[in-house]
């Protein structure tokens, strides 16, 4: 759990204000879903802003990289980064592969 300097959480006043929005619409979630909700919410939007998905396995708290892959997809360019970084690319014919999916190495 990520904590402020202070002893409370980060994420204390976005959540009062989510839980009010929420009030004022129909929106109806199952009684335990809205922290679920805002901690998924807050991991897309990580990696849609280019968040390392390492940090955000941190962040959640997971043990385990296969469940915070679940949200690699949402990264920009996570197939051209891992694609450049590939040490196969490296290779006297890698360039043409990195080539054919149109990275250059």
């Amino acid at each position: 759990e990520i904590m402020a300097l202070d002893g409370f959480n980060f994420f204390t006043d976005c959540y009062f204000q989510f839980l009010s929005v929420m009030e004022k619409t129909s929106i109806v979630l199952p009684r335990g879903q809205l922290t679920h909700v805002l901690r998924h919410t807050f991991a897309a939007h990580f990696m849609m802003s280019g968040g390392n998905i390492l940090a955000l396995q941190k962040i959640l708290g997971h043990h385990d990289i296969k469940m915070t892959m679940r949200y690699a997809h949402l990264a920009p360019d996570h197939l051209e980064t891992a694609l450049r970084f590939n040490p196969l690319a490296t290779l006297p014919s890698g360039d043409k592969v990195a080539a054919a999916v149109g990275i250059t190495p």
